[in-house]
């Protein structure tokens, strides 16, 4: 028997996205009796959106498929302030220019797991700049700001956690969770919004909104928070030893995005398999209970099938089989990511390692040496001060370095 009325609820209920909702009775009858519109923001700090997005994507991807309106709220204007939550130190202040190269590069993520139009079920695209650059403060504090007490807002945890640090809090960051909440009440007024979605990091903020809508306009909003995603390790989603998962291609190509996945641990495959695919239930549940050796298989079909969501299905398969050659074969493999270097005056292979992004420092590529973990074409290097020149390029004109049996990068000479 479902636990839920609506499609939307019981997807996302069975798949694992929920953490809390604020009136789930109420929410799960009005997304069963029609269509309704909910948000997610995403502010622009960085020029893409990395690995730890997806599950907010994906909500909004699900919400479209069974029948509702997904909006993707671009933060313009609250990127200016930045949000303070669970942080230890403010974000770095970005300028319009950065802001605006920023949003170009994070929208192009959208079109591929949304249909955006003019449909009742077609997604939108907004950016809470279009209302909070023309806020006059005076008037937004006479009319918005009597519905907040310091004493609430110190009571949350996202701020509660900074002050017990001891860390500093600006007026600034402070006046964060206000324009959230206004932005709730401007997205129920324009687009008829009733939902807001987040990590469960967001659930004061949007409390907050759906006060504010209660309170100005007489109207039910809801919240819906996601658990926050760790690796069973406990490392954050999204980030490796060597820095973001990018979701653009052209900070991370799809090689190392499908090897990302690839490199999944064990314990994680299943959830995986459930949070960044529309793989079947039953399908899922079959990977899931693979012992052994062949957990690598459901390792495979979770790095192909998530690649597939981002780059397409053909990039992915693509992605697949360079690997395949790369590992299964020992062949230096054209899909395999290429950096170049200056191979004629000869490159040191600590500096190579660093450029490849198998190590931070020379200090970390020499242990790696030692440990016997790079190879230059498949054979083990004993050498730390080996430089690499031109007489070492294969047939195809590169150099294979590896480091242990998962990353691999093709040198080009410069």
């Amino acid at each position: 028997m479902s636990q839920f009325k609506s499609d939307f609820l019981n997807i996302l209920s069975t798949r694992g996205f929920i953490h809390q909702i604020s009136d789930t009775e109420a929410l799960d009858a009005a997304a069963a009796a029609g269509t309704i519109s909910g948000y997610i923001g995403f502010d622009a700090t960085a020029p893409s959106l990395h690995a730890g997005s997806l599950v907010q994507i994906m909500m909004l991807r699900w919400m479209q498929k069974t029948g509702h309106r997904p909006i993707a709220l671009m933060g313009g204007g609250t990127t200016k302030i930045g949000d303070p939550s669970f942080k230890d130190e403010s974000r770095k202040l970005l300028n319009d220019a950065q802001i605006a190269a920023n949003l170009e590069g994070i929208k192009q993520v959208f079109a591929k797991f949304l249909s955006f139009g003019e449909g009742a079920t077609d997604a939108r695209m907004v950016n809470n700049a279009d209302w909070l650059d023309r806020l006059n403060y005076i008037e937004f504090l006479r009319d918005y700001g009597v519905h907040f007490t310091i004493n609430r807002m110190l009571s949350f945890d996202s701020v509660k956690l900074r002050l017990d640090r001891e860390q500093p809090l600006t007026f600034l960051e402070f006046n964060y969770m206000i324009l959230q909440a206004y932005d709730f009440l401007e997205l129920s007024r324009r687009e008829a919004c009733v939902l807001q979605m987040g990590g469960s990091d967001q659930w004061g903020n949007i409390v907050n909104g759906i006060e504010l809508g209660r309170r100005c306009d007489q109207k039910q909003l809801f919240a819906l928070t996601t658990p926050l995603l760790t690796t069973s390790s406990g490392a954050k989603m999204g980030k490796t030893m060597s820095g973001a998962v990018w979701l653009n291609p052209d900070m991370l190509s799809p090689y190392d995005y499908w090897q990302y996945w690839r490199n999944s641990e064990d314990a994680d495959v299943g959830r995986f398999l459930k949070l960044y695919t529309e793989l079947p239930m039953d399908e899922i549940a079959r990977l899931a209970a693979l012992g052994g050796s062949e957990i690598n298989d459901a390792k495979k079909v979770l790095a192909t099938e998530a690649t597939a969501m981002l780059h397409g299905r053909e990039t992915a398969e693509q992605a697949a089989e360079t690997s395949r050659r790369a590992f299964e074969e020992g062949q230096s493999a054209a899909g395999l990511p290429t950096i170049a270097l200056d191979l004629a005056g000869g490159t040191g292979v600590l500096q190579a390692c660093v450029a490849a992004g198998f190590a931070s420092s020379n200090g970390e590529a020499r242990r790696s040496i030692q440990g016997g973990a790079i190879r230059i074409n498949d054979v083990a290097v004993a050498d730390d001060k080996l430089r690499l020149t031109g007489d070492m390029l294969s047939a195809d004109g590169t150099i294979k370095l590896s480091m242990g049996k998962k990353k691999h990068v093709l040198i080009r000479p410069s």
